[in-house]
């Protein structure tokens, strides 16, 4: 396998437990400082709260939670003539799902509480359910790119 498909994702592992490349995704975003089994230690446990508070099973609500906050369209900055403008882009699927990961875990740090585990749930279950931060950043990016949708034609220039 070459350096560059390793990069794009192709040789993502799945993880130990649950069998599933997405959540080995998700661990390694939630990675600090190198420590991975604190990383998985945190996933499970969210996943574990998930499935304790919903009585579904914890890895659909996952990828509804992810496909919920996954953008459509972002904007992003052209300079033509001295001017920049906001040009709305489609986004594609690998890029859409890095970003609703980063959001979620974003949106997870800000919440009030003790242990990220609990954070992390509560947020996935927000999420999956058309709820919380990530969701209102999403709405929001959809809504600066529907405002600058006049500047559509700009994408023509790169």
């Amino acid at each position: 396998m070459s350096r560059r498909s390793r990069a794009r994702g192709a040789g993502a592992k799945a993880d130990p437990i649950y069998c599933n490349r997405l959540v080995n995704t998700l661990v390694r975003h939630v990675l600090r400082n190198g420590k991975k089994s604190l990383a998985y230690g945190i996933l499970y446990g969210a996943v574990r709260n998930v499935g304790q508070e919903t009585r579904n099973n914890p890895l659909s609500v996952l990828h509804q939670a992810i496909r919920r906050v996954t953008p459509d369209v972002t904007v992003k900055a052209r300079r033509l003539s001295g001017s920049t403008y906001q040009v709305p882009t489609e986004m594609g699927s690998a890029r859409g799902k890095a970003l609703a990961i980063r959001w979620l875990l974003w949106a997870s740090r800000k919440r009030p509480g003790r242990d990220m585990a609990s954070k992390l749930g509560l947020e996935l279950m927000d999420a999956a359910r058309d709820g919380g931060n990530a969701i209102r950043r999403k709405e929001e990016t959809r809504r600066i790119a529907e405002a600058n949708r006049a500047f559509a034609n700009f994408r023509l220039y790169q």
